[in-house]
């Protein structure tokens, strides 16, 4: 029999029959692994342990300890195990697809009675009876027409659908968990007894059109999470149980930022809290950038198709742009126009206009640049997801020996910006060249060396993402972790000489001659709307000081405190303080819980003995504890924890 060689992570190798099973491989090594391996990385690829190797190839054999192959594994089977417990308690069920996706998997099923919330509960019983049965999990390679066959007697019609859309020459593979099977590539796990019982929970149901085709049917999507222990899912169901508390739709109705309504999909009426919000965090970045050197434009809002034709958005992004048709001066022809989707190629008309010289490089423009993009109903999600939105935009115009340097400026940038907004959690990513791109591989190596060294050269470690690239130049990702350890991809820069000369951008260099300029795409937050979004959640609703719409409620106690409230508000109003009066009949605790919802940082107190001493008694959110000081030292203070962090 021929012979194959499988190298080992430690770059040992061995020889073994060809058609050895992954399986074989570990009981070879030893015993215990034979007992513990789960799957196989061969050659990159995650290798079911039932299939046979028949080449030479490197091996990597996985356990339970290996998270993100246990935890593929784990959701993928439990999808498969779901859908068992669904038909066996509803045999008329008929299956379609069950996907791995972020901490867990669904499946999607139709069946004539909808599911209900206390339907989950049965059929997790149902799941767990069915993972302490421990039965095997085997696999099977079939031909096409024995398959549509098997589901055409068995009366799965999306079964017979699936495959066949599936090319000719590819072959089906079948696995079943016990008795029930389905069709999949797999890999999984090798019997249900290697499923952690207590670390799975089903979630929601939600309806799902079949391949997302709303002229199919109507089908019923059951969600689950899981993970390879019950701590794990614990951790998770409180990160999910936080998350629903710092859910910024629900703050911004308690704290009145904004709300929107179905006459305007994916676009925020923005109330005088949130809109203070807003223009608070927008001056702090103009203030920041006019410091670090970028000039601020402004640029139209509707813009020819010609230039998008020109810029090449026109044919890769007019699906999700809005087209504005316009009978200029009752012209025969209407002009075909769009909102702008991105504001790059307005940029670059600026810096076309007057020629340039070297010598006024690198030029940063930066615009606080309103974009409209057209994005599904199904995907819009607060203001997180949206169709309407203001990017705190710049492009920098350098050349190639400059980029290192002006990398490296915004990378110290940006982490002010973030420090200063609370963000001290964050990674780099380095996005290198795919595998279509533009360009030879000596200035791909020059670009992305300077990215990268630019980054060592501010002090920050990064990750290497091969071929995630744009097909012309590499780029930098930069994502936050909030306080409950969410990532959020924010900020970016990329390197574009493409759309320079795609629109004809140029200066004259040291040498008399024309060169091209280098485009570097940069935003520090992204957009305003999703920004502020984040800050909300981060926060919980009490966002830093300088930032709060609402900074302080000074609250009477009794009526005749009510000229001292006033004069105390005046005082905080002096030093810059967003301050407001509550003289309203009330009893104070009354007071204070409605300023807590609205998430008011500050609110002080005033009664008979404030009124005396000419102090006042501060209660901070989240505090229980009172404490009293003289309205002098509480102005100074408050005065100086509102100025904004780069006006200290």
């Amino acid at each position: 029999m021929a012979q194959i060689s499988l190298t080992f992570p430690d770059g040992n190798a061995r020889d073994y029959d060809a058609g050895v099973t992954a399986a074989e491989v570990a009981a070879s090594i030893s015993t215990s692994l034979g007992k513990k391996a789960i799957s196989a990385t061969l050659d990159g690829q995650h290798w079911d342990l039932q299939w046979p190797i028949q080449q030479d190839a490197s091996i990597a054999l996985h356990t339970l300890k290996d998270e993100a192959q246990a935890n593929e594994l784990i959701r993928h089977d439990l999808a498969h195990v779901m859908a068992r417990a669904v038909q066996e308690i509803w045999p008329d069920t008929k299956v379609t697809i069950g996907p791995v996706i972020e901490n867990g998997w669904y499946y999607d099923f139709d069946r004539a009675e909808p599911f209900t919330p206390e339907d989950l509960g049965v059929i997790e019983k149902k799941m767990k009876e069915i993972i302490n049965k421990r039965e095997p999990v085997r696999t099977e390679v079939w031909e096409r027409q024995r398959a549509i066959d098997f589901y055409t007697a068995n009366d799965e019609p999306y079964k017979v659908e699936l495959i066949e859309a599936i090319p000719g020459d590819e072959p089906l593979r079948m696995y079943w968990h016990g008795d029930w099977q389905d069709l999949c590539r797999g890999p999984h796990l090798q019997h249900t007894g290697q499923l952690p019982g207590d670390a799975f929970k089903l979630m929601s149901i939600a309806g799902a059109y079949w391949r997302g085709d709303s002229d199919r049917a109507m089908l019923q999507r059951i969600y689950g999470v899981a993970f390879t222990g019950k701590e794990k899912l614990k951790a998770h169901l409180n990160m999910l149980e936080e998350a629903a508390k710092r859910d910024h739709r629900k703050l911004g109705r308690e704290m009145q930022l904004f709300h929107m309504q179905e006459e305007a999909p994916g676009q925020i009426f923005w109330h005088p809290n949130g809109w203070r919000v807003y223009t608070t965090l927008q001056d702090y970045m103009r203030r920041m950038q006019n410091r670090d050197g970028y000039q601020e434009v402004n640029t139209p809002q509707v813009v020819d198709r010609k230039l998008w034709e020109k810029s090449g958005h026109w044919d890769k992004y007019q699906e999700n742009m809005f087209i504005v048709e316009v009978d200029e001066d009752h012209a025969r022809e209407k002009a075909v126009n769009a909102l702008k989707p991105m504001n790059c190629p307005c940029h670059v008309q600026v810096f076309n206009q007057g020629l340039k010289s070297y010598r006024d490089l690198p030029l940063r423009l930066a615009e606080f640049g309103s974009c409209n993009r057209y994005e599904p109903s199904g995907a819009l999600h607060g203001i997180m997801r949206v169709r309407g939105f203001t990017q705190d935009d710049g492009h920098i115009f350098c050349a190639m020996d400059q980029i290192e340097d002006e990398t490296k400026k915004f990378i110290a940038f940006l982490a002010r910006v973030y420090a200063d907004l609370g963000f001290n959690d964050w990674t780099i990513k380095l996005s290198t060249r795919p595998e279509k791109r533009i360009g030879s591989d000596e200035t791909w190596d020059m670009l992305e060396k300077s990215l990268g060294d630019a980054c060592n050269a501010a002090g920050y470690e990064f990750e290497l993402l091969p071929g995630e690239g744009a097909f012309y130049g590499p780029k930098l990702e930069f994502t936050l972790t909030d306080a409950i350890g969410r990532n959020w991809q924010c900020g970016t820069l990329q390197v574009d000489t493409n759309m320079p000369e795609r629109l004809e951008a140029s200066y004259i260099g040291q040498d008399g001659n024309k060169h091209l300029p280098v485009m570097l795409h940069r935003a520090t937050l992204g957009s305003f709307e999703r920004f502020i979004g984040i800050l909300i959640e981060e926060h919980a609703g009490k966002l830093p000081f300088w930032l709060a719409p609402r900074q302080v409620v000074v609250a009477s106690i009794t009526s005749e405190s009510d000229d001292y409230v006033q004069e105390v508000v005046e005082a905080l109003r002096g030093v810059g303080v967003l301050a407001e009066a509550d003289i309203r009949n009330e009893k104070i605790n009354y007071k204070v819980r409605e300023h807590s919802l609205g998430k008011v940082p500050v609110i002080l107190a005033i009664g008979h003995r404030e009124v005396e001493e000419r102090t006042v008694s501060i209660r901070r959110l989240g505090e229980k504890q009172t404490r009293v000081d003289s309205l002098e030292n509480v102005t100074k203070a408050l005065g100086l924890e509102a100025t904004p962090p780069d006006l200290l």
